[in-house]
């Protein structure tokens, strides 16, 4: 069992940044994929960006020039540098975690973005 810990969401104005940070622990298998999705009312949870064990990294198109995501392995760490942001990124951001028999969901953090 992995289990997620999540933190760095909040309220901020438009062109403001944070950083998202999320934390697996438990039985962790060392291949993995780690990343963000989201989910703004009405609408379906969406990939906003993920990577692999490896560094390999993917994004939506509508965050890739703002937004980067990195990781560090040693800790099960998965971060989200969130810059430039727009109202329309505002939602419940939920942490993901998925390997071989293995797949976990944080419980959601929330990204308010408005002036």
């Amino acid at each position: 069992q992995v289990q997620l810990v999540e933190s760095g969401g909040g309220l901020v104005q438009p062109g403001g940044s944070l950083r998202l940070s999320c934390a697996a622990s438990g039985s962790v298998f060392s291949i993995n994929t780690m990343g963000w999705y989201r989910q703004a009312p009405g609408k379906e949870r969406d990939l906003v960006a993920d990577i692999t064990s490896t560094g390999f990294t993917n994004y939506a198109d509508s965050v890739k020039d703002r937004f980067t995501i990195s990781r560090d392995s040693a800790r099960n760490t998965v971060y989200l540098q969130m810059n430039d942001l727009k109202p329309e990124d505002t939602a419940v951001y939920f942490c993901n975690f998925e390997a071989f028999y293995q797949s976990a969901w944080g419980p959601g953090t929330q990204v308010t973005v408005s002036s």
